[in-house]
């Protein structure tokens, strides 16, 4: 069932003097078309990324300080968060986080993609986050919006403002999920598509995908070959 998103607000505090850049969410795909073996390899795939030398370098740089929250998604009552906001000024707020996604649990009933309540959830969770300089949902699934509300609706409705999302696209059981992704999906300034063609190349992807939202957009930076992007 979906959690409240009123105790996150007492699970984090900006530092006195600090400023942040960056309020990332991550949202992770657990729909019932992600296995096993699917969950384990985004899992390791997400900790890993977070545990890299460059991306770690991009987290703790003099920029500001990044705020981030994790949660997973699946079906429309399915949203689910795992790591509260939590300010990473430091290694021990980041080695927590780490932990917390790799002690996460595949939840025991598959359900539908509902990549809809998704945002919306994303939206709400990001209202609740630290005051950033940017606001980005950064949000991975391997398929179309198949239950609950549409994206188009929730994107309707309002509440994005000020918001970026970007998408992570895992293309293994779906065609043209990346042109989904990057038609109806992503928004906002400098918004992008990531592909990964199959799971296992979910690792390297997330880390890439980290690594330019915790850079922040370049004006005139060209879209590197496969990677889709719009304002």
């Amino acid at each position: 069932m979906r959690r409240s998103l009123v105790p996150v607000l007492m699970l984090w505090a900006l530092p006195a003097g600090a400023e942040c850049r960056l309020a990332l969410a991550l949202a992770v795909d657990v729909s019932r078309s992600i296995d096993a073996t699917d969950f384990v390899i985004q899992t390791e795939g997400l900790a890993a990324a977070l545990e890299d030398p460059a991306v770690k370098a991009a987290i703790f740089g003099p920029e500001g300080t990044v705020a981030l929250a994790v949660y997973q998604w699946s079906g429309p009552t399915h949203q689910e968060i795992i790591v509260p906001w939590v300010m990473l000024d430091g290694p021990e707020p980041l080695d927590g986080a780490i932990w917390a996604v790799r002690r996460a649990l595949r939840p025991e009933r598959q359900q539908a993609t509902a990549l809809g309540e998704a945002l919306r959830f994303g939206a709400d969770l990001l209202a609740d986050a630290p005051t950033c300089a940017r606001r980005v949902l950064d949000v991975a699934g391997d398929g179309r919006n198949n239950d609950g509300v549409t994206v188009a609706r929730v994107y309707d409705r309002g509440g994005f403002e000020g918001i970026t999302v970007n998408g992570l696209a895992v293309g293994e059981h779906e065609l043209d999920v990346a042109r989904y992704f990057r038609d109806e999906v992503i928004r906002g300034p400098g918004a992008f598509v990531e592909i990964a063609p199959q799971q296992v190349d979910y690792p390297p992807a997330i880390r890439r995908k980290l690594l330019r939202e915790l850079e922040g957009p370049k004006i005139g930076m060209a879209t590197p070959p496969g990677v889709g992007g719009k304002t």
